[in-house]
């Protein structure tokens, strides 16, 4: 029979005399704890009422827009000696949620993520209610299973029958600094202590699409901007496989050493997916890793209909997925994951330290994942997930991208480029004064949404096209009336360009 320990009863207390050293009252708790119940009940009021029932509300304003000076006066940023009444610190809880932009709002398609997911915001309440951090068994025992069990599961979709190893982590574009990490690492093991002594030149391919957060891991890693070779891409923004076994070819012939090729599944701008399948050859032949960036198309895999895309996904090295892009767990929520099943992750990334990774617990130490993390601290984001995919189950998340596809009806995922030419326009020849002009028009039309507060769609210049909007279509909450909206918005703010 368990035999259990007599815990204190937390509702008896002992009155006694004060314990002063150096000033300062030792015995008893310093905070109230039925006050910060009672602050704790009256914000969750407020944020019920303010960023839950009306940011969901598709008759209020996706953000009530004010000037950095404007902002800076009604917050009253200043921080003080003394602290302020609990009636005035609501009311900044207030004005916080007030002026932020409603990203959970049927009109907000701006980022590639959207909506609210009732279930991931339920789990992200609870993790910051306990504050778990996710580096040992003993203190995260559930979250620490839950990881594990969310990861094993995607690896299912990726299609790695043999399972693998992985670890969420604060954004997509971390996964894509660790999968350049651990391939250089994989490349070149003695780096970790040898330092970029140890190592030739060495060069990775990545598409003219890619995100920036490549390069920017390229010069973070020391691997250098230079040294990462940009691999054309056709008209849709799918890597050429030809140009990247040019690409490589070339690079051999500098005497650099080429260790690394990353594809896209779904482009931050067009939303289009590099043929993985062919890439795979490539990187087969020249005994290359492959990394697969699928944050933002990951979501993609779930989907009987559109998981065609991602054809070739079984054969990568590494994938970053972000659930909370297109099935939308709450920020942040990033998985990274490798096919090696040898430790490769803890090889890259261990620094043993003894105040945390002791061999000699009393428990299954593999369970301490912390080691594979370039992090200490760090949240169990994968909570968020795994709580919502048990409540609505896989259905439920392939119906929820099936239904993205289908209200975009973009020739490839959610991501909707279009011009509006306004009236001003419509009899104007193309020339270059036509574009020069129309380069205008994505501006104005985003100051003016923005001001009113209608609707939230993002605009920007790629390549050679002028400025063009790029809409991002992901929340449920999203209707075919939304759509019609957002068309006959901008032709209202755009009328007198």
């Amino acid at each position: 029979m368990e035999s259990h320990s007599p815990v204190a009863d937390p509702g008896h207390v002992v009155k006694s005399s004060p314990v002063m050293i150096d000033g300062v009252a030792l015995n008893g708790p310093t905070l109230d704890v039925s006050a910060a119940e009672g602050f704790i009940q009256q914000s969750m009021a407020i944020i019920m009422e303010d960023a839950v029932r009306k940011a969901t509300n598709v008759r209020e304003k996706v953000c009530e827009w004010r000037s950095p000076e404007q902002l800076k006066e009604l917050l009253d940023l200043e921080l003080k000696d003394g602290g302020e009444a609990q009636s005035k610190i609501l009311q900044r809880c207030r004005d916080a949620i007030r002026y932020s932009v409603k990203t959970t709002h049927p009109r907000f398609f701006n980022q590639l993520y959207a909506g609210m997911e009732p279930y991931s915001m339920v789990g992200s309440f609870i993790i910051e209610a306990i504050k778990p951090s996710l580096y040992t068994y003993e203190v995260a025992p559930v979250f620490t299973l839950m990881e594990e069990a969310v990861l094993k599961k995607m690896m299912e979709f990726l299609g790695w029958e043999e399972g693998g190893d992985g670890i969420f982590n604060p954004g997509g574009s971390v996964s894509n600094m660790y999968a350049m990490n651990v391939a250089r690492f994989h490349h070149c093991p003695d780096i970790k202590e040898l330092g970029l002594s140890a190592v030739p030149r060495l060069v990775m391919f990545t598409s003219q699409e890619c995100h920036y957060s490549i390069s920017k891991a390229a010069a973070f890693l020391g691997i250098g901007t230079k040294n990462v070779y940009v691999v054309p891409s056709d008209k849709r923004g799918k890597m050429i496989p030809a140009a990247l076994e040019e690409q490589i070819k070339k690079a051999k012939n500098e005497g650099a050493e080429p260790f690394m090729v990353n594809a896209t599944a779904g482009t931050t701008v067009l939303g289009a997916f590099d043929p993985i399948e062919e890439i795979a050859d490539i990187c087969e032949k020249y005994n290359l890793w492959l990394h697969v960036d699928a944050c933002w198309g990951g979501a993609a895999l779930l989907s009987k209909k559109h998981r065609h895309l991602l054809k070739g996904i079984h054969r990568a090295n590494s994938v970053a997925w972000n659930p909370h892009k297109m099935l939308m767990a709450c920020l942040q929520c990033c998985a990274f994951m490798v096919r090696d099943k040898t430790g490769l992750l803890q090889r890259c990334h261990s620094a043993r330290a003894s105040y945390l990774f002791q061999q000699d617990k009393f428990y299954d130490v593999s369970y301490d994942t912390g080691d594979k993390s370039i992090q200490c601290s760090r949240k169990p984001d994968a909570f968020k997930f795994w709580l919502m995919w048990k409540a609505l189950g896989t259905s439920e998340l392939e119906r929820r991208v099936d239904r993205a596809f289908a209200m975009a009806r973009s020739p490839e995922y959610a991501n909707v480029c279009f011009w509006y030419i306004p009236p001003s326009l419509r009899n104007m020849p193309e020339s270059p004064e036509f574009w020069q002009k129309l380069h205008t028009v994505g501006p104005a039309v985003k100051e003016r949404m923005m001001k009113k507060g209608s609707m939230m769609v993002s605009y920007q210049p790629h390549g050679d096209k002028v400025n063009f909007f790029r809409m991002i279509i992901i929340s449920p909450q999203a209707s075919r009336e939304d759509m019609d909206f957002v068309l006959d918005e901008i032709d209202r703010l755009g009328q007198d360009l």
